[in-house]
């Protein structure tokens, strides 16, 4: 009955010891998640920071913003295009 006893608190021993590992590991691995997570957010902060001082942010928004006017511009030369072609087409039937 003794050895029923001391198995039994064995396996309570490892089972509480278990716990406690895997505890401190799921804790240590939280705080190293926790940390890279606020090294990325300082990087990037740094990375931000460091645009708006070289100004090159604006520029972005100013290539945004030629890239849009760029469409449109694409887009009323092809009415254009089309206005001319029906022109010219009524042209020809007048001219017939």
């Amino acid at each position: 009955m003794s050895e029923y006893r001391d198995s039994s608190s064995n396996n309570l021993f490892s089972l509480i010891s278990g716990a406690f590992i895997g505890a401190a590991g799921l804790a240590w691995w939280l705080i190293s998640e926790a940390d890279r997570r606020k090294v990325e957010k300082k990087q990037k902060a740094m990375m931000y920071s460091s645009r708006i001082q070289d100004g090159s942010e604006a520029i972005d928004a100013n290539q945004n913003i030629k890239e849009d006017e760029g469409e449109k511009l694409e887009q009323k030369v092809e009415q254009l295009n089309s206005a001319i072609a029906d022109v010219r087409r009524q042209l020809e039937e007048l001219g017939q």
